[in-house]
């Protein structure tokens, strides 16, 4: 998407204007305008002086931004633009405009409404005193005329705005009271008392200057406002730092940021911001990565660690290599995401832009009407034209063009601070309609580490020898779940005896001598062909299968030694992120590839409401497809293997991204690896939706309730509505709709206090819990189907099942494979007749022996 600046637009109806006009350039595939950043992102082969052509020929000006302009090595442009450059120019404006309008209100009302004296030489002088209210009030209005430039060259393009319905209000105000400034001088010159009083009274020179100086009240606070809701994306850009220390033939050498290249060392001392993304290569530290995270806590950080720039060095001193550079850094990838964001529109914005679109013409015809209307009713030509003038200015269209993106900046910068990246206006609004969540299992729920749960040892054996026992075994190891005990082994600070003869069995387990010993590690299939096991250890080897744990055996001198347990362990925070998204009103749905049975007792600790295991990552997909049945889906995965399930779902929210945010198949980035940011993101997602339907709704409701007003409708009822007050209402309704958005800022995005259930939410329909392949089969095949059961040994968890289950399903022939690594068998459902030796190739080349088929 190319970005470019716009300048000159005033209200809802210029973004509006910009964005057809662009639209119908050749080329252009989508375009998406701004009001609020004053931006425009373009897509489609269009060229830039084409799409600036566009903009100029439509009345307003445009330049593309720099390449790069994300980038932390380049942000002082970026910083400038979002700058608020308006607020200071309106004050000066507001000052100067408030200093001649009290004069003028002083000649024009003081006398007759608080007797205030007025100099002898105006005394009875009346055309003395017009003249003097003709010209305070002309140097109001040339004080602002900008509102006169940019709403006549509005009008005279074909797109009136904002800006035009103050200039048409406050320049109806002057020329009508010129006119009878000229009238009273003719009556005067003509003696005629009663009518020189009569046209005195048909002055409204100080409504044409209040009109102007409140509306620029207005304009000045909504400025102000508008310049804080960029404030997260400012103090983004603000961490950046401005210089490197690089490591050069030995010395230290202080560069700037844009010199560091790929590759270079720099150091790091403590309390400074790290410049760069790079690898730690020598020193320990603690670092602060709130900045990007929104984490408090300090990590730890020692050689091979990554480091993010603009993180803060806490302790110790580092030396780096870099490994990302400029807009490459994940700073600049920050910065681009919520800049892109808020180039966007919501779904919702649509509502506003459709009005907008005709809102400006049809006041001014509104206004034009009760003019006309209030004369055929045989009122005087000034009455009309103040019921008119009022229509014109108490009209709002900003009010509607910024209810939707203030509030989505707002929401986009909350999420930023909070390590919640939206990557789209329509991502931030699509989150908070999410009725059913899928968890991917592994690095979701579970840490994705398989760490040691329990460890029994036989009678007369010691936990410590045990463990020694098995990590000599499995330090020579390759399999997945030797980690995990050499990972316990090396907390407790034991030491592995040097084992010989080690000889990994595929499909059996593992083998070897320590001392002339034979000692030997596996399954339960393996080691009761080489040991008794007693009941007791296998009823709690059992219990441990129903948890989901994967129980090891060990043994030794022709006995057991005891049972090391391992498992995939939940993480601390994600029972209570579940609850939280089920007490929303979220249907909570669990997708792994384990088997059933320990699918079930993991789904059971999590509290999840449903399970779908023996899904592949290639059948995720069509799992999301199916639950989108029921409902509007969200899928939560690492974004490594999930891809085609992100990008199916309703929602795609990528965890535990880190440094790597730009994951193209997420719509929702999360920086940390806490399930408790899935709740926490649609948490805020919904209160930016209640914040835009807030000021849609006050958008909406003042112009349905103040044009009337104003049009005199209400007039028989005792209620009326002149310009200087239409004006004052104008100048605060734009005000008002930021301030609502900017109490987002205040918004707790973890606090559960303001969590409702969703509509229709408990109603949802259950999907049935099966694998996705299983999902996917037409009852009819299932009645003619024909199935064969193979005993496969050497599988010992999940990941063994995953891959017997890929190998088998991978042949034509088979519709679906069913595989237990606690029953040691794989259930295939064939489409057609094959070999058994096909069946038991493709199990054997990935090391299970199959020992029969039936």
């Amino acid at each position: 998407m190319e970005q470019y600046n716009v300048t000159g637009m005033s209200c809802a109806a210029c973004s509006a204007r910009v964005e057809k006009a662009v639209s119908k350039v050749p080329g252009v595939a989508s375009c998406s305008v701004s009001l609020l950043t004053n931006s425009m992102g373009v897509e489609g082969t269009a060229s830039s002086a084409e799409i600036i052509k566009a903009v100029q020929d439509a009345g307003y000006g445009a330049s593309p931004k720099r390449a790069g302009a994300a980038a932390a090595s380049s942000t002082s442009a970026d910083l400038d633009a979002l700058a608020d450059h308006e607020t200071p120019k309106l004050k000066r404006r507001l000052i100067a405009s408030l200093g001649f309008l009290l004069v003028l209100m002083y000649f024009s009302m003081g006398h007759m409404m608080w007797g205030w004296p007025l100099p002898r030489w105006f005394d009875g002088n009346h055309i003395a005193m017009g003249l003097v209210q003709l010209l305070l009030a002309g140097i109001v209005m040339v004080i602002n005329q900008k509102f006169f430039i940019n709403g006549f060259k509005g009008l005279l393009h074909g797109s009136p705005n904002m800006d035009t319905l103050v200039a048409m209000g406050s320049m109806a105000s002057f020329v009508w009271s010129t006119y009878a400034l000229f009238a009273m001088t003719r009556a005067q010159v003509d003696g005629n008392s009663e009518l020189v009083m009569h046209y005195m009274m048909e002055f409204y020179f100080e409504s044409a200057a209040m009109i102007l100086t409140l509306i620029t009240v207005g304009k000045m606070l909504e400025a102000r406002s508008k310049g804080k809701t960029t404030d997260a994306l400012k103090s983004l850009m603000k961490l950046a730092p401005k210089t490197a220390t690089l490591l050069r033939d030995g010395a230290e050498v202080t560069v700037p940021i844009e010199q560091v290249q790929k590759g270079d060392i720099f150091v790091v001392r403590p309390g400074e911001n790290i410049p760069v993304d790079g690898i730690v290569l020598e020193g320990t530290s603690a670092v602060n990565e709130s900045a990007l995270t929104g984490e408090s806590i300090p990590v730890d950080k020692a050689a091979g660690d990554k480091v993010s720039a603009a993180t803060t060095n806490q302790s110790g001193f580092l030396q780096c290599r870099a490994t990302r550079v400029g807009e490459d850094t994940t700073l600049a990838q920050i910065i681009r995401m919520v800049s892109d964001a808020a180039a966007t529109k919501a779904p919702i914005a649509k509502i506003a832009d459709t009005v907008s679109g005709f809102f400006v013409p049809a006041v001014i015809t509104i206004a034009v009407v009760t003019t006309i209307v209030w004369l055929l009713l045989g009122r005087e030509l000034g009455y009309a034209l103040a019921r008119g003038i009022s229509v014109l200015v108490i009209s709002c269209p900003c009010a509607l063009g910024l209810a939707t993106p203030v509030a989505i900046m707002v929401g986009n910068g909350l999420g930023a601070k909070n390590g919640i990246l939206f990557k789209t206006a329509a991502s931030l609004e699509a989150a908070g309609r999410t009725q059913i969540v899928a968890l991917d299992k592994t690095g979701t729920i579970t840490s994705g580490e398989p760490k040691v749960t329990d460890i029994l040892p036989a009678e007369g054996v010691s936990e410590t020898e045990l463990l020694t026992l098995a990590a000599a075994l499995e330090r020579k190891s390759e399999h997945p779940l030797a980690k995990a005990v050499l990972a316990c082994t090396d907390a407790q600070n034991l030491t592995a005896p040097e084992v010989s003869g080690f000889a990994a069995l595929p499909g059996n387990g593992l083998a070897a001598k320590l001392e002339g010993v034979e000692i030997f590690g596996g399954n339960a299939s393996f080691i009761g062909t080489k040991v008794t096991v007693p009941a007791q250890l296998q009823e709690k080897a059992a219990a441990l299968s129903a948890q989901g744990k994967t129980p090891l055996f060990f043994g030794g001198t022709g006995r057991l030694l005891g049972i090391i347990a391992v498992a995939d362990t939940i993480k601390e925070d994600s029972p209570r992120a579940i609850r939280e998204l089920q007490a929303m009103g979220i249907r909570v749905v669990m997708l792994t590839g384990d088997n059933q049975r320990t699918a079930d007792a993991i789904g059971r600790q999590a509290g999840v409401d449903e399970v779908i295991a023996g899904v592949l990552p290639d059948g995720k997909e069509a799992v999301i497809r199916q639950l989108q049945a029921s409902g509007k889906v969200a899928m939560v995965g690492d974004g490594i293997n999930d891809a085609p399930a992100l990008t199916r779902a309703d929602t795609g929210i990528a965890i535990g991204a880190g440094t790597d945010v730009a994951i193209d198949a997420a719509d929702v980035v999360l920086m940390n690896s806490k399930l408790s940011d899935v709740p926490a993101a649609i948490r805020l997602s919904r209160a930016a939706l209640r914040n835009i339907h807030e000021n849609l709704f006050w958008a909406f409701i003042y112009n349905i309730i103040g044009i009337p007003l104003a049009a005199g409708v209400f007039i028989p009822f005792g209620l009326t509505l002149n310009p200087m007050f239409g004006a004052a209402a104008m100048s605060l309704s734009s005000f008002c709709v930021v301030s609502n958005a900017l109490r987002l800022n205040l918004f707790d995005v973890h606090s559960t206090k303001h969590d409702r259930a969703a509509k229709n939410a408990a109603s949802l329909p259950a999907v049935s819990a099966q694998p996705a392949a299983v999902a996917n089969k037409e009852s009819t095949k299932e009645d003619t189907a024909m199935k064969k059961t193979l005993k496969v040994e050497g599988m010992m968890c999940g990941h063994c099942e995953a891959r017997v289950k890929k190998a088998l399903e991978a042949l034509p022939e088979v519709d679906e494979a069913v595989v237990s690594h606690e029953a040691g068998t794989a259930i295939v459902t064939l489409n057609a007749e094959v070999a058994d030796d096909v069946l038991k190739k493709a199990v054997e080349d990935q090391d299970y022996p199959v020992t029969g088929i039936q």
